[in-house]
């Protein structure tokens, strides 16, 4: 049997959004670098890809440790990817935007992986500013919107982000997958 995913439309707004800067940013940089001489040392690949799988590790690390935590907060029949109760622990007792913060890395991840100088020293940056951004602005203003004052209080609890070793060690950690899962 089949089954469909459900979701709304904001997340596959965004889901759609990633892929484009992700790939956009991969062609522009790679038709900016293609007679550049960086972009064609063996050298600078072999150091490069290497960096690049660490990063893109690291992303979907965070992502799948976040998103096993998140899905706590998914009560009765809702939407893939969206939840309707505030989740403070696990990782977001420690910060509040674990996955968003990891997936950052993506981008870097990406860059690295295909050894673009554009893309590793210009392109990325950018794209981790816009992920920021969009964090500050859409993210925390829609999370606001669904759970109110338990957002309010949970937001001067925890930050939007850390760097304290432990937390860095939860969101980066591999996890082994539930049994049945």
């Amino acid at each position: 049997m089949k089954s469909k995913i459900h979701t709304t439309a904001s997340v596959v707004i965004r889901l759609v959004l990633w892929f484009l800067l992700l790939a956009g940013g991969a062609a522009f940089s790679i038709a900016r670098d293609w007679h550049a001489p960086l972009f064609h040392s063996f050298w600078f690949h072999l150091v490069s890809f290497a960096g690049g799988i660490v990063l893109t590790t690291l992303a979907f690390r965070a992502a799948g440790n976040g998103g096993r935590e998140l899905s706590k907060g998914r009560v009765g029949d809702i939407p893939r990817l969206e939840t309707n109760r505030l989740v403070t622990t696990g990782i977001y007792a420690c910060m509040r935007h674990p996955m968003l913060f990891g997936l950052m890395l993506l981008p870097p991840g990406v860059a690295f992986l295909l050894g673009s100088p554009t893309f590793i020293t210009i392109v990325a940056p950018l794209e981790m500013l816009f992920i920021a951004f969009m964090v500050l602005t859409l993210e925390e203003r829609e999370v606001h919107r669904k759970f109110g004052q338990a957002h309010e209080k949970y937001k001067k609890e925890v930050p939007m982000v850390t760097f304290q070793r432990a937390c860095l060690k939860q969101l980066f950690s591999k996890r082994k997958s539930p049994p049945g899962s």
